[in-house]
């Protein structure tokens, strides 16, 4: 980025982003953001991104370490001109999140059972059963207007906290995570991505439940405050499995950047007021 000219009043110095950068790029976040909040949207006709199992941690999903050259992020790299000697870490480019979008759900050692017999970022896009990236699938889906679920066993997002844990599973389209349970951070930082953490009923769990990840997913009785919703999960055949969850938006504040579609528009709002 690089400084624009001074202001002559109190408002602060603006800077222009470089696009040519590939270390740090302006961030989707507020893009087309109304000045009001739309309220809380339905999620229907969703997709499972990943159906994963028991203790999936940040490390799992959050960007980190080296960058391959045929991941997704080491091709987005590449096509901008970067050498693969030069491409540095994850890490070393949080600021872009064309890159660590890419290197969400990643990680080396992730099972997705989605795509039985593989490990790493990989998952089948439904309906067509084809196999590719997460990201790549992600893409497709938001390209096709599609929300994105996670399905999840016991403590989901243990581990360190890490805000791109969060941030890269909102900008994969993610408008939904049903566990078993949560990491208590993790919970709170997707409800401050505009991320519903869902929670099974005591004794349901996506096997018990007989569920997949082919299904198509919709949330049932969903409003502003609501403890518990039900999921329909619609198989190929038009059958339809519901199971109530818990609604983990804990607080009336968490309610509050929920309903802003996260933290970052909240405050960008209150500051705009």
């Amino acid at each position: 980025m690089r400084a624009g000219p001074a202001s002559k009043s109190r408002n602060p110095i603006r800077y222009h982003w470089d696009d040519a950068s590939t270390y740090v790029r302006n961030p989707p976040y507020f893009v087309d953001l109304p000045r009001e909040p739309q309220g809380i949207s339905q999620i229907t006709g969703a997709r499972c991104l990943a159906r994963l199992g028991d203790s999936i941690t940040t490390d799992h999903i959050s960007p980190a370490g080296s960058i391959k050259k045929d991941s997704p992020a080491g091709k987005y790299l590449i096509e901008h001109g970067v050498d693969p000697k030069d491409f540095n870490s994850y890490g070393a480019r949080r600021g872009n999140h064309e890159v660590m979008m890419r290197g969400t759900f990643a990680n080396i050692r992730l099972r997705n059972q989605l795509a039985p017999g593989t490990e790493g970022g990989w998952t089948r896009h439904q309906p067509s059963g084809e196999q590719m990236s997460i990201y790549d699938a992600s893409m497709r889906y938001q390209a096709d207007g599609v929300p994105l679920v996670i399905l999840a066993g016991k403590e989901y997002g243990t581990g360190s906290s890490r805000d791109w844990a969060a941030k890269g599973t909102k900008l994969l389209g993610v408008s939904a995570v049903i566990a078993e349970s949560f990491e208590r951070i993790h919970r709170s930082n997707l409800v401050g991505m505009g991320v519903l953490p869902l929670v099974y009923k005591t004794g349901d769990n996506a096997d018990s439940l007989g569920l997949t990840g082919e299904e198509v997913y919709s949330i049932e009785g969903f409003s502003h405050g609501v403890k518990t919703v039900t999921v329909a999960a619609q198989r190929a055949d038009g059958g339809i499995t519901r199971f109530e969850c818990v609604v983990r938006v804990d607080t009336p504040k968490e309610w509050e950047y929920y309903a802003n579609g996260g933290i970052l528009p909240y405050v960008l709002r209150q500051l705009a007021a």
